[in-house]
């Protein structure tokens, strides 16, 4: 978050590079600034295995997701909730990740957005139709009570940022009702969540 996307700050390069010290794990990296062709690089060489970029801030879409993974990067696209799904299918083809936001971005602590979901099923349908891989995912406002709904519209990945750390029992225990919630859950092809 660069505070000109979304209005809230979050970290750059510096944590990536620290975190990328300590852990062998993927480091997914969502960008939620302007003009992310000019950090792709940066946070690539910081150590990112994979960067999403927002459709909204990418008047080259294709060309920013083929540029991400010529840094073998996996790629990855998000649409805002007012963002029509449609905006997706021509980028599929360089795209591992399609990302629905089930907020409007910048702040946690959200309800998820129950329209999003309709968006959720028509890129899973898009990308079922085209014959890709490619991974769907919802970000904003995932919780125990709605994990099972998003693996049923499509999603294999699933952001549940609040729901894990702002629970009562901490994040363990929060981690472990979303996952529960969202296991044994399919989409209409039978697919699981992934993660």
């Amino acid at each position: 978050m660069d505070g000109r996307f979304v209005p809230n700050f979050t970290f750059g390069t510096d944590t990536v590079r620290s975190i990328r010290r300590h852990t062998a794990l993927p480091l997914e990296l969502h960008l939620m600034i302007v003009e992310p062709d000019r950090h792709l690089e940066t946070f690539a060489r910081a150590g990112a295995d994979a960067i999403t970029v927002h459709y909204e801030v990418c008047p080259h879409l294709h060309r920013t997701l083929t540029a991400i993974r010529a840094l073998d990067c996996r790629s990855g696209a998000a649409i805002n909730p007012s963002t029509p799904a449609a905006n997706l299918d021509d980028v599929l083809e360089v795209c591992d990740l399609a990302l629905v936001m089930t907020i409007n971005p910048g702040f946690g602590g959200q309800k998820l957005i129950p329209r999003t979901l309709r968006k959720v099923e028509r890129v899973r349908a898009e990308i079922d139709r085209q014959g890709f891989d490619t991974e769907v995912e919802v970000d904003g406002g995932v919780d125990a009570s709605n994990a099972r709904a998003c693996v049923e519209a499509g999603a294999n990945v699933l952001v549940a940022g609040t729901a894990v750390f702002g629970h009562a029992d901490g994040p363990a225990a929060g981690g472990q009702a979303v996952l529960a919630a969202a296991t044994g859950a399919t989409d209409a092809a039978g697919r699981r969540a992934a993660r």
